[in-house]
């Protein structure tokens, strides 16, 4: 037998408990019998006894799952067996059961997986039970589940072994089913929008679609350097060019940045592009998407989340960026034209900038610090400066700014779009301004991609773009603190 390792691979000693469950698994292989079996017809799960029983009772199941406890009197054990729809106790009895297989009882622990085929029945107490009248030893638990008093509540191991949070943690298992859901709700209603889900490549030669650092890889065969995709936007646009007309992709992108309760260095998002459309068709659809997903999900646009009521439904908030910045700090950017004057606004907020930034990216800095977190209702923040949105179309009217959104709940953007970039000429002008960024320092501007712009001179319709993250979305639509709760495994640093 291989030695047994802690997760940062050193021996470990068994406990007495562990010793003890190797010398049951072998008891149990003497007897010639499997400790970890093979296929088992399962006919039922523990909730649809329990909701069926009155069509049920009397009637012979079977099911499998774990056994979660057990108190023995005599020659009669009671137990309780969890399986996915959740826990039903099971009842054995030597006499029903013969004196060897009743002795195959006592090997079994807390942990096992058992199948179990007998009767239904309500116990004299009033439990829907299951009288056996056979059972087996699927899988036998050579360590023991946390202590059932204290469950698993430390969050470390919690996220590090999230097979004990489900087992032990009910309320993870509904999250984590409630995300699932949530992903097939959201594809449901852009299939029903005619939406063509499609696949783009996760390995880009160049990192493009977002302001964010890559990871970085390289490709043996090719000898080039590839970048795991930090976002889908450039190839989907360039489906667009090639005719189709509303596309979508739901997949993880990777960002080489910090974690934290909103941040975890691959995440799930969904983008989509709509050819004939606009922001404000975009704004729309977000709204429509997010309070049909919870309608259908929750039953109600009303959630509650960390102990704040927000209603999701359409239509949401709108506000400009250097009016949001007013609303909350009373300082006016609207008409600054001067980056001095920028600068000393945003020294009177006590908010940092760096000398490369010019009046857009300080705007940002300080709309992010004095106004990002006061959003707690849904709403759509507008009049991003073209500074810091170089794939978006500027403004008719004032070409400082880009016809682009970001949607915030909880003080936390779930979304962003624009209308698209179409013009070639200035997507490439904005683009080498992006690679002197580059050049100067900032690792996470865009770099210069030929090929996109080669794709826009072949005729990018006018077309709207959408990017929602799904896991924060999961995060309001579950009422979770953390981004770990809903990835079920998140990224963690090695233990010492």
């Amino acid at each position: 037998m291989a030695e047994n390792t802690t997760t940062s691979g050193q021996p470990e000693e068994l406990n007495e408990q562990m010793k003890v469950r190797r010398e049951k698994m072998a008891a149990l292989t003497e007897k010639g019998l499997e400790p970890f079996g093979r296929r088992y017809d399962v006919t039922h799960h523990a909730a649809e006894i329990v909701a069926e029983f009155e069509t049920l009772e009397g009637q012979t199941v079977s099911l499998a799952g774990r056994m979660m406890t057990v108190r023995g009197h005599g020659k009669t054990t009671f137990a309780h067996v969890q399986d996915m729809s959740g826990k039903i106790q099971i009842y054995l009895r030597q006499d029903a059961l013969g004196e060897e297989a009743y002795e195959i009882l006592q090997l079994a622990d807390i942990g096992d997986i058992l199948g179990v085929t007998g009767q239904v029945f309500r116990t004299q107490k009033g439990e829907i039970s299951i009288k056996v009248a056979s059972f087996e030893i699927l899988s036998k638990a050579l360590r023991p589940l946390p202590e059932k008093w204290h469950g698993l509540k430390d969050v470390e191991t919690r996220y590090r072994q999230r097979y004990l949070d489900l087992v032990v943690n009910p309320d993870v298992q509904k999250t984590f089913i409630a995300r699932s859901k949530i992903l097939k709700t959201l594809r449901n209603i852009l299939d029903g929008r005619n939406f063509l889900e499609v696949e783009t490549p996760i390995l880009h030669p160049i990192a493009g679609g977002a302001a964010a650092r890559p990871f970085v890889t390289h490709h043996n065969a090719l000898d080039m350097k590839l970048y795991m995709r930090i976002a889908p936007e450039l190839y989907l646009k360039r489906l667009i060019v090639g005719g189709f007309e509303r596309v979508y992709e739901l997949g993880r992108v990777f960002r080489n940045e910090g974690i934290s309760i909103k941040h975890n260095p691959e995440f799930t998002m969904v983008e989509l592009y709509q050819a004939y459309a606009d922001h404000e068709d975009l704004m729309r659809l977000t709204e429509e998407v997010v309070a049909g997903i919870a309608q259908e999900v929750l039953g109600t646009t009303k959630i509650t989340y960390q102990g704040q009521d927000i209603e999701l439904a359409p239509p949401w908030n709108r506000i400009t960026m250097p009016d949001a910045i007013l609303k909350y700090s009373g300082v006016d950017f609207r008409n600054v034209k001067d980056l001095a004057e920028a600068r000393k606004l945003a020294d009177q907020l006590g908010v940092k900038y760096e000398k490369k930034q010019g009046i857009g990216g300080i705007v940002n800095n300080v709309f992010e610090e004095v106004a990002e977190a006061k959003l707690i209702q849904p709403t759509f923040v507008m009049g991003h400066p073209t500074e810091i949105s170089p794939l978006a179309k500027r403004n008719k009217e004032n070409p400082e700014i880009t016809d682009r959104f970001e949607a915030f709940i909880f003080g936390r953007e779930v979304a962003n779009g624009f209308s698209e970039l179409n013009d070639p000429i200035d997507q490439e002008e904005r683009f080498q301004g992006q690679v002197e960024q580059r050049e100067s320092g900032d690792d996470e501007a865009h770099m210069m991609d030929r090929d996109y712009v080669t794709a826009l001179e072949h005729g990018l319709p006018p077309t709207g773009g959408l990017g929602i993250g799904i896991d924060r979305l999961v995060m309001f639509l579950t009422d979770s603190h953390s981004i770990r709760d809903v990835l079920l495994f998140p990224h963690m640093r090695h233990k010492e």
